[in-house]
């Protein structure tokens, strides 16, 4: 198996001078055109896209000359951006992932299989299935692709020995039409970038990526928590607000996204969801530059208590969890805990119960550390100079979570 690596988020522009002094293909397409790279050539893509694959992934692709040519650093940044989801959500020892529409280049599949993942992928078209195999036999990576039809599930989980996924990777057919198509090229200031070689279903399809992404929620309704993640690239702005909204519809809670613009030019998005109830750290949930209107919930929050000690925070944060009716670690070395509960029992009422049952001398064991059991919120707290830092870490229901942070805050005299 390929050893899994590690590789930053693409942030900036790629310098192609010095990319192409240890590519002669890249080299001789730059000096033919004067130093630059011409977008309107086919083959220069090609050579672009496999000098990057060769130095940074140690990959090659190849391609029919009527199928897309994947440009690299977006596709790496969402591939990037799942190993992110994954890790600071549930851990697992083997990671399994599908990519929906694999296409000719396979280049998401590939891009996982760099990392140590187990990978399947799927498409309607047979001759991009046969390029996606050759690609993976190429790299010597064993990927798992199955031919589909426009009829079955975008997720089809029978043709495949897992009964469950950690995630679904997709980059949907942006437009509904050639109109479509054709408009969105029109109202783009800018001029495209690069000649595209999409076949008709790389490039449409019915509702075009909101279509696609709506689908692709349906049939997560029925799968639930066989897929730990589900995922989809997005063309635009308007299209993450309207599948965000679609989401909200369908009472998924549990939700990420990420701008995926790598350097100055071309900018997508992707949206992210679970049924489980495992929380992606803040700059993983709200990631990239975005608008308002499409963010999660926050789930990191600090509490900032002038002029105190973490000892001292830490002390009254301990006190304060050891008094409630819910399940407390605290490691006082450290000065960080973790709590969880079933319910809120910081409100009044709860209080109020809490002392009638201890004055009937009932009691209630909260000692038990099973990770499986049921909780409606999961917190850990560490306590710094200045500082107490919570990190929302299980719970479906943010209410609870923004109530728990607003009676740590008031308990601890912050403003």
């Amino acid at each position: 198996m390929t050893a899994p690596f590690h590789r930053p988020y693409y942030t900036e522009d790629i310098n192609f001078a010095l990319l192409a002094e240890g590519d002669a293909a890249l080299k001789a397409v730059l000096d033919a055109n004067n130093g630059r790279v011409d977008w309107q050539d086919p083959n220069a893509l090609k050579c672009l896209t496999n000098a990057i694959l060769a130095r940074d992934f140690s990959l090659k692709l190849t391609l029919p000359d009527d199928r897309l040519c994947p440009p690299i650093p977006v596709r790496w940044n969402y591939i990037r951006w799942i190993q992110d989801l994954l890790a600071t959500t549930q851990s697992s020892t083997t990671i399994t992932g599908l990519d929906i529409g694999t296409g000719a280049s396979a280049i998401y599949a590939l891009l996982a299989a760099r990392l140590g993942w187990r990978m399947r992928g799927s498409d309607i078209d047979s001759k991009s299935v046969s390029y996606a195999h050759r690609n993976a036999q190429n790299n010597k990576l064993r990927i798992l692709i199955c031919t589909t039809t426009p009829a079955d599930p975008l997720i089809p989980l029978d043709r495949f020995p897992e009964d469950e996924l950690d995630f679904v990777v997709c980059n949907p057919p942006f437009y509904s039409s050639d109109d479509d198509m054709h408009s969105a090229y029109a109202d783009n200031p800018m001029p495209a970038s690069a000649v595209c070689t999409g076949s008709t279903n790389e490039m449409i399809g019915p509702g075009g990526d909101v279509g696609f992404a709506t689908r692709l929620i349906e049939e997560s309704l029925v799968l639930r928590e066989r897929v730990r993640w589900y995922t989809c690239m997005l063309s635009r702005l308007i299209s993450l607000h309207r599948v965000i909204a679609k989401l909200k519809e369908a009472g998924i809670v549990n939700w990420a996204v990420t701008n995926l613009q790598a350097g100055q030019k071309t900018r997508r998005w992707a949206v992210a969801w679970s049924f489980r109830d495992f929380r992606p750290t803040n700059g993983v949930a709200r990631h990239g530059e975005l608008v308002l209107g499409v963010l999660p919930p926050a789930t990191e929050w600090t509490i900032t208590v002038a002029a105190a000690k973490a000892a001292d925070i830490g002390q009254k944060v301990d006190e304060l969890m050891s008094g409630l009716d819910l399940r407390w670690m605290w490691k006082e070395g450290i000065t960080t805990g973790m709590a969880a509960t079933e319910t809120n029992v910081w409100s009044r009422a709860a209080r109020r119960k809490k002392k009638a049952i201890e004055a009937v001398g009932m009691s209630i064991d909260h000692d038990s550390d099973d990770s499986d059991e049921s909780v409606a919120l999961m917190v850990k707290i560490v306590c710094s100079d200045g500082r107490a830092d919570m990190r929302w870490m299980r719970g479906l229901d943010h209410v609870i979570w923004e109530s728990f942070s607003g009676m740590l805050k008031r308990s601890l005299g912050a403003r």
